[in-house]
C-alpha cells in the first residue's frame, strides 16, 4: 500500500493581502486560521524564486484551506486576467452557493469581479456563474436546489 495522503492547502499568489484577505473572508466565508512569514535562501531554493520575502496568510472553510501568497519582494506577475481554463495546471476554485443572486452585490464589494456573461442554468433549477478575485483568480459558483 502506498504512503497516505491528505489535502493541505491550495495556493493563490495575491498582490494585495489586504484586499484579498477581505474577499476571502467577508465575501466568500473563509476564516483566518494562521499567519506566516518566509525570507532567506532556504525559502527561495524552495520556491524557485531569488530574494524571496513572503508573507503567508491560510484560511479555511467547510475542511478546505487555502493560502494567500504575498511576495513582497520579489513581487508578483502577471496582470490579473483569468486564466483560460484550458491553460494547463489548476484553473479555478468552485464553491456551492444556495443563493447566488444575494452572493453576488458582497462579492463585488469586496473587490471581486463577476463575469456576467458566464452565468448559465445547465439543468432547471441548477445555475452557475464565474467570479474573479481582485487577482483574476476564477471562483465558480455553483447553486443547486436542495444542496
Amino acid at each position: 500500500m502506498g504512503a497516505r495522503l491528505r489535502l493541505s492547502h491550495i495556493g493563490i499568489c495575491v498582490s494585495d493581502w489586504r484586499r484579498s484577505l477581505r474577499f476571502y473572508a467577508e465575501g466568500l466565508g473563509f476564516r483566518p486560521v494562521g499567519e506566516l512569514a518566509v525570507q532567506g535562501a532556504h525559502a527561495g531554493t524552495l520556491l524557485r524564486l531569488r530574494d524571496v520575502s513572503l508573507r503567508a496568510l491560510y484560511l479555511e472553510r467547510d475542511g478546505v484551506r487555502i493560502e494567500l501568497l504575498h511576495y513582497e519582494s520579489p513581487g508578483h506577475e502577471g496582470d490579473g486576467s483569468p486564466r483560460a481554463m484550458n491553460r494547463l495546471g489548476l484553473t479555478h476554485l468552485s464553491l456551492r452557493v444556495d443563493d447566488l443572486d444575494a452572493l453576488l452585490g458582497p462579492l463585488e464589494a469586496c473587490g471581486g469581479r463577476i463575469l456576467r456573461d458566464t452565468r448559465i442554468e445547465p439543468q432547471p433549477g441548477t445555475r452557475v456563474i464565474f467570479a474573479t478575485d481582485p487577482d483574476g483568480t476564477l471562483v465558480e459558483l455553483l447553486e443547486q436546489p436542495g444542496e
